[in-house]
């Protein structure tokens, strides 16, 4: 079998969310609402890595001025660190990075993910934000701030 390379070619101006882990790309796409920018958005899944396998790459090529704030401040890297911090964000501009940013798991997030305990008062009060507290920063989880239900995936 023969090996092709895919070649997705550098921005001049934007930002790239690498080492992504395998498959994660959309639901970052989704979280972040790129959908609702009026850019240029590459998602590329399962790209051969050296360290990781295989990783996701976002690449967002767009205006940074046009975005109105820092563009790590438009990037909510609470969500990103959540779903995972082992994420590298990349700020290019004239096609060179100019910031790079590490992320961490997020000490508290908010309105990422729901309390599926039915007796929790977020159940109940519709407009209460979803709030969960890094409760085990080794094992990567997390409680509800009101009732301390642990959250699961399934």
């Amino acid at each position: 079998m023969e090996i092709t390379m895919l070649n997705v070619g550098k921005i001049e101006e934007g930002f790239v969310l690498d080492h992504i882990k395998a498959g994660k790309s959309l639901s970052i796409y989704e979280h972040l609402q790129l959908d609702k920018l009026d850019c240029t958005v590459a998602i590329i899944k399962n790209a051969r890595s050296g360290k990781m396998g295989k990783k996701d790459i976002l690449k967002v090529e767009c205006d940074i001025d046009m975005l109105d704030l820092d563009v790590l401040a438009f990037i909510d890297l609470d969500v990103l660190g959540y779903i995972d911090h082992n994420i590298t964000v990349n700020v290019i501009k004239n096609g060179e990075i100019v910031e790079k940013k590490e992320l961490v798991l997020p000490k508290q997030i908010k309105n990422v993910i729901k309390c599926r305990n039915p007796r929790c008062i977020t159940s109940i009060e519709q407009g209460l934000p979803h709030v969960f507290v890094l409760s085990d920063e080794k094992k990567e989880i997390y409680r509800c701030k009101y009732c301390e239900e642990k959250y699961s995936e399934s």
